[in-house]
C-alpha cells in the first residue's frame, strides 16, 4: 500500500472510473496567466477526487494517473508529496461527496484534480442530480485547493463506448449520454473558473487501438493515462505560483 490516502472496494458498480466536454473540442482549458516554476523547492500536495479512473483500475497503482502525474512534474523540477487519493471504482457523485464527508480532511492542497460522472451515466442517475452534486463537488475542491480555482484541474469523462466490454450495448446511446454529462461538467467548471482538460477524445483512440485499453476490456491502460498526463501536465505548471 503506498502512502497515499487510497480507499479501495471491491467493484461495487462495474466503474468509479469508466473517461470534453462539448465532444468537438480537443482540449479545452480554463488557463490564466502563466506562472514560473516553483523555485523554493517546497513539496507540493496534491489531492486526487473521482472513481475507478482516478485509481487506476486493472493497473498499477504507480501507473495511475495521479501517480504519472507526480513522476511527470518531478521530472520538470517539483518536489511532489506522493497524491492523497479518495475514489473507488463504481463511485457516483454521491459516493464521492460521502466519501469525502467521512475522510475528514483538516488540511489545503496545492492543486487537486476532479474527475467523476461515469458512474452516473452507467447507474442511469439523472442529469439535474449530476449537475447539482458535480457543482458541490466543484466547490468542495476549491475549498481543499485553498480558494484557489487556477488550482483545481477537472478531467471530461471518458467514453467507454468504444471499449470491448461495450460490444453488446447501444455504443451510439452511451457516446451520446457521455457528451450530455459533459456538457454538464464543461459548463459548471467555466462557470466558476477552474481549468478544464478534455481527454474524451484520448479515450475514443481506443476505438482503433486496444493498447489504451487494460486487460479488463474496460479501464485506460498505463499508456492511456499517460496521453491524459501528457495533456495536464502543462496546464498544472502553467497555474503552479
Amino acid at each position: 500500500m503506498k502512502a497515499a490516502f487510497l480507499i479501495l472496494v471491491s467493484l461495487s458498480g462495474l466503474f468509479g472510473c469508466a473517461k470534453t466536454s462539448p465532444q468537438n473540442q480537443q482540449v479545452s482549458v480554463l488557463q490564466t496567466d502563466t506562472a514560473s516554476k516553483v523555485t523554493n523547492k517546497a513539496t507540493l500536495n496534491y489531492l486526487a477526487l473521482g472513481d475507478s479512473y482516478t485509481i487506476g483500475e486493472s493497473v498499477e497503482l504507480t501507473q495511475s494517473f495521479p501517480y504519472q502525474l507526480k513522476a511527470n512534474l518531478t521530472q520538470q523540477g517539483y518536489i511532489i508529496a506522493d497524491p492523497k487519493i479518495i475514489a473507488v471504482t463504481g463511485w457516483t457523485t454521491t459516493n464521492l461527496i460521502n466519501a469525502i464527508t467521512q475522510a475528514n480532511l483538516n488540511q489545503k492542497y496545492d492543486f487537486v484534480t476532479l474527475l467523476i460522472g461515469v458512474n452516473n451515466q452507467y447507474q442511469g442517475k439523472s442529469q439535474a442530480q449530476y449537475r447539482t452534486e458535480f457543482v458541490q463537488l466543484l466547490n468542495t475542491a476549491i475549498t481543499f485547493a485553498n480558494g484557489n480555482k487556477k488550482h483545481v484541474f477537472v478531467l471530461s469523462i471518458p467514453d467507454y463506448s468504444v471499449t470491448p466490454f461495450a460490444q453488446n450495448s447501444d455504443r451510439a446511446k452511451i457516446a451520446a449520454e457521455i457528451d450530455q454529462f459533459n456538457d454538464i461538467n464543461f459548463y459548471e467548471s467555466t462557470q466558476v473558473g477552474v481549468n478544464y482538460l478534455n481527454i474524451t477524445g484520448i479515450s475514443r483512440q481506443a476505438a482503433t487501438d486496444l493498447s489504451l485499453i487494460a486487460n479488463d476490456g474496460l479501464h485506460p491502460s498505463a499508456r492511456m493515462y499517460s496521453l491524459w498526463v501528457n495533456g495536464l501536465a502543462p496546464i498544472i505548471v502553467n497555474n503552479l505560483k
